[in-house]
């Protein structure tokens, strides 16, 4: 089997995409890639200045590279909004949305809005940001977005009394829940735009396990980077190929080939039975649209 790799991107020329946490690890070679290939790149950070590096930095590989920075703080329900309302004062369509951006293993904090700190940034500020930019994604023709995951989806449990770290906090299986709301909400995007006659494609992609500023609440895990860990290039390229493959269907899921999905090229992954629960999956759209007041795609054929 051929392995999928950068130069099976095809060319992005007019096509308009934002990348979450573009500044660093993935979000940066996500950025990177699709700017080698033609595409307007938005750039989402919370920090300007690290921002203009990185912009810089892709400028070097790509001199004519288009890019632009906006203001993007997922921990923040007002800053999506303020993101979602300068976007589109100046962009009339939005090909790729990339919810790349995340939080893994902080000691205990909670957003402006007071969220957990990784359910809040990893799945809920996502999932106000696509409701809010949706009708752009889907006035664009073969559109996608793009929800960026995690091996430790598998050791997720949605605990719907605790979402928050109301009763307890334990940053591992916090950030579990969290990654396991990505896929749970790809699935339960993906349906209810099927059932809506969407052509919007809803996909997602983990890195498998990739050396990036991610991972430095945690110094053990950064130890170990130097035995297991892939490089941010490899590990971005699940999330360009459910980005951009013309082959992938809305659902799909991407992820390393080898070994335990740790390393290698992308291709098409399972997960696990929690990630395909419809119930769960209604149960979490509905709470998130609660939780951040936006709501989208409440389809009477999905509340049911």
């Amino acid at each position: 089997m051929k392995k999928w790799t950068e130069n099976d991107i095809p060319d992005q020329s007019g096509r308009v995409a934002i990348v979450t946490g573009a500044n660093t690890g993935i979000g940066f070679e996500t950025a990177a890639a699709l700017a080698a290939k033609n595409a307007t790149v938005v750039m989402a950070c919370r920090n300007r200045q690290k921002a203009e590096d990185a912009m810089a930095r892709i400028r070097e590989r790509t001199p004519d590279a288009k890019l632009e920075f906006i203001e993007l703080d997922l921990a923040s329900l007002a800053s999506v909004e303020r993101f979602a309302e300068t976007f589109r004062a100046s962009h009339d369509r939005l090909d790729l949305l990339i919810n790349n951006a995340g939080v893994m293993i902080p000691p205990f904090g909670t957003t402006e809005d007071g969220f957990e700190l990784q359910f809040g940034c990893n799945h809920l500020g996502h999932f106000a940001l696509t409701g809010r930019l949706l009708d752009l994604v889907e006035a664009t023709p073969d559109s996608r977005v793009v929800t960026v995951s995690s091996m430790a989806h598998r050791q997720g449990k949605m605990d719907f009394d605790n979402l928050n770290a109301e009763k307890a906090y334990k940053a591992m299986p916090a950030y579990g829940q969290s990654k396991l709301a990505n896929l749970l909400f790809t699935f339960e995007l993906q349906r209810r735009l099927e059932a809506k006659g969407s052509k919007v494609m809803a996909t997602a992609a983990h890195p498998g396990w990739t050396g990036t500023d991610l991972q430095r609440h945690s110094s053990f895990i950064s130890f170990l980077n130097f035995f297991f860990a892939q490089t941010p290039p490899m590990g971005a390229l699940p999330t360009l190929r459910a980005a951009t493959d013309s082959l992938a269907k809305g659902g799909d899921y991407f992820g390393p080939k080898g070994f335990y999905e740790m390393r290698g090229y992308p291709v098409k992954v399972g997960t696990t039975a929690a990630a395909k629960n419809e119930l769960d999956a209604r149960r979490l759209w509905e709470v998130s649209e609660k939780l951040t007041g936006v709501s989208f795609m409440s389809q009477k054929t999905n509340a049911t």
